[in-house]
């Protein structure tokens, strides 16, 4: 039933998520999902059917990341539908190597196994999803002709810590030049039209919504000034933020490091700072790194992020690494560096040797990812779902792979695999593997996320309240922003208010009070129980809310809307609160990424860390135990 409300947002409007069901175009389902069991006039069995139109899933709105169709029979697999080894239709094809996932650390896989042994080794990579990348998502949006992207997971090119040799040199061998970043995002375009970073106060908590300019850029008193909050709410955030008091006097800047790790920074602000209890839920938005929060995050990790309240602790921090000049986004996020991996893997889908400029407005022919009469194969829409040895792991000389595509299931056999899915689906893959690797498997919890993105006629609204992001600690998005202004490689960026551009908006669903890994089962299973309808609905409530006031009228002004949803989304990272103090060969992610057989295991929970040189590292790594194990040649 069409309410008002509904009316008001613009959800009976047609826009492009009207035609697709899922992230899908309906056609494109059809022509894209069809059964591989039979091959067509000129195919190979189990390969991709021929297509009446070549499908482009970056420009697919609606439902994206995670979307329903992608994961289910990764779920059957979980519940134990393939314990034994499912009857299937064998392709006959083998493979020098299968790889599972096409994301940044199965396509880095794929690319360093063939550099060590030549680019006539055979390889077959498959995914469950509709496009290749994994995290890294690409979204694309057009209108009157123009292009615009936005990256819908991976961010950027960035590091905590040095990258390692290895993934410096795929990186240069992909042509990207980070120290070149300067050259290609407009920092001051913001700034030039007056824009701040606001904060959203709203109603439900403070009794109003009010949005305020310039955090973070005026003095602290006359910011808070015109918050909603009462009173002597309003001067205990002042004081908290502008304070230089040292609220553990007497101990030594070591000391107060480890107690800052055992206490959360709810504690921190509550029993060490004296912060009224009225006050915490300004700070209920805050995140750190690994979608820890005020209540999970220790509060050494919330000073090391420049959270308020420890300027005055005399800490020298011993800050992570940051490579200021090793810093790099494109308009799609981490997705180039996958686009740039199958240019090198599968050049007749993307035709050209590519850089990094000349990369951006390539188009993928994505009916060319599974042809028959190359080396590299790269099959979409295919959930692997078991993994055997022919005969006893440390003596079979091939592996077999089941996955379902289009509801039935095909086997090809490898000679080697490389898992790089998530940690938390190999150890139904190989109900065969040790059950303490399992164990350190079934450890770590993916950190859900969503990032949406909603393409809008102009920015005028944010110019006239005179910010460029703002956080939004009480709302269903804890933050929204303008996109990066990057311009490169022939696309340019929104140029000024008048413009369109993409709104890129950030959910992190929480349930403060419960230990972290309990906060993200809880937070996975709200977002797969969540529709599209409701999460478009939450979203444009919210862009009224906190734009309306900037003459945003989310009925006109919104042209197209995509959801990137990640309920397994990121990596998990250990923290000194949730997690037991160990070293490094006995973390769970360690002793789970042990090789088995001719299987080895890639991805970025294997490095315990969400980042592109993690996953390259970690396929590296993976590469280098089948060359050793087995002596490959």
């Amino acid at each position: 039933m069409t309410t008002r409300d509904d009316r008001e947002l613009g959800l009976t409007r047609r826009i492009p998520r009207r035609d697709f069901v899922g992230g899908m175009a309906l056609g494109a389902a059809v022509a894209w999902l069809g059964p591989v069991g039979a091959a067509l006039p000129g195919q190979e069995a189990g390969s991709a059917p021929a297509l009446a139109h070549d499908p482009y899933p970056p420009a697919l709105t609606g439902l994206r990341g995670q979307y329903p169709g992608s994961f289910e029979f990764a779920h059957r697999a979980r519940d134990g539908a393939y314990a034994a080894f499912p009857a299937a239709s064998d392709t006959g094809e083998t493979f020098d190597l299968v790889v599972v996932g096409a994301g940044i650390s199965g396509l880095s896989a794929a690319y360093l196994f063939r550099q060590a042994l030549g680019d006539d080794k055979s390889v077959l990579i498959l995914d469950n999803h509709d496009d290749f990348g994994g995290h890294a998502k690409r979204n694309e949006f057009r209108h009157q002709g123009r292009l615009f992207i936005g990256y819908g997971g991976t961010q950027s090119i960035e590091t905590p810590f040095p990258y390692s040799f290895t993934a410096k040199a795929l990186i240069r061998e992909l042509g990207i030049e980070v120290s070149r970043y300067p050259e290609f995002v407009d920092r001051d375009l913001y700034k030039r039209f007056g824009l701040t970073r606001g904060v959203f106060f709203d109603r439900e908590t403070w009794g109003e919504d009010r949005l305020v300019a310039g955090y973070g850029e005026r003095p602290w008193n006359a910011f808070f000034s015109e918050s909603p909050a009462a009173e002597d709410v309003r001067r205990e955030l002042a004081r908290i933020h502008a304070t230089t008091e040292d609220f553990l006097p007497g101990l030594a800047a070591h000391e107060k490091r480890a107690r800052l790790e055992r206490i959360s920074y709810r504690d921190y602000l509550l029993n060490v700072a004296r912060l009224t209890p009225s006050a915490l839920p300004f700070f209920a938005g805050l995140g750190f790194r690994n979608n820890m929060r005020m209540d999970t995050a220790p509060a050494l990790k919330a000073a090391q992020y420049g959270a308020p309240g420890f300027a005055g602790l005399g800490l020298e921090e011993e800050l992570a690494f940051d490579e200021g000049s090793y810093t790099f986004h494109f308009p799609d996020g981490g997705a180039t560096i996958a686009r740039l991996l199958v240019n090198r893997l599968l050049p007749a889908a993307i035709p050209g040797r590519h850089d990094m400029e000349t990369i951006v407005l390539a188009r993928v022919q994505y009916a060319r990812l599974d042809a028959p009469d190359t080396a590299v194969r790269l099959r979409l829409n295919s959930t692997v779902v078991r993994v055997l040895h022919d005969g006893a792991p440390d003596q079979a000389r091939t592996v077999r792979v089941a996955y379902v595509r289009a509801g039935r299931v095909h086997t090809v056999s490898a000679r080697n695999v490389i898992l790089a899915c998530f940690n938390s689906i190999v150890r139904f893959l190989m109900p065969e593997l040790p059950e303490a690797q399992k164990q350190a498997l079934a450890y770590a919890v993916k950190v859900p996320m969503m990032y949406s993105n909603v393409f809008v006629r102009s920015w005028r609204a944010f110019e006239k309240l005179g910010v460029s992001a703002v956080s939004a600690p009480g709302l269903y998005h804890t933050s929204l922003s303008l996109d990066f202004l990057v311009s490169i490689g022939g696309y340019r960026c929104s140029q000024g208010p008048g413009e369109p551009t993409v709104i890129h908006l950030v959910r992190n669903p929480n349930q403060p009070g419960r230990p972290r890994r309990e906060q993200q089962r809880a937070g996975m299973q709200e977002m797969l129980a969540t529709p599209f309808e409701t999460i478009e609905r939450e979203t444009r409530r919210q862009l009224a809310r906190v734009l309306g006031p900037g003459g945003f009228d989310p009925a006109a002004d919104i042209l197209a809307f995509t959801a990137n949803r990640w309920p397994h989304g990121y990596a998990y990272t250990y923290d000194t609160l949730g997690d037991p103090d160990l070293p490094d060969e006995g973390r769970p992610h360690v002793l789970g990424r042990r090789p088995f057989g001719r299987v080895a295991i890639a991805n970025s929970d294997a490095g315990a860390a969400a980042f592109i040189n993690v996953a390259i590292d970690q396929a590296h790594r993976a590469v280098q135990e089948l060359l050793q194990r087995h002596g490959l040649k």
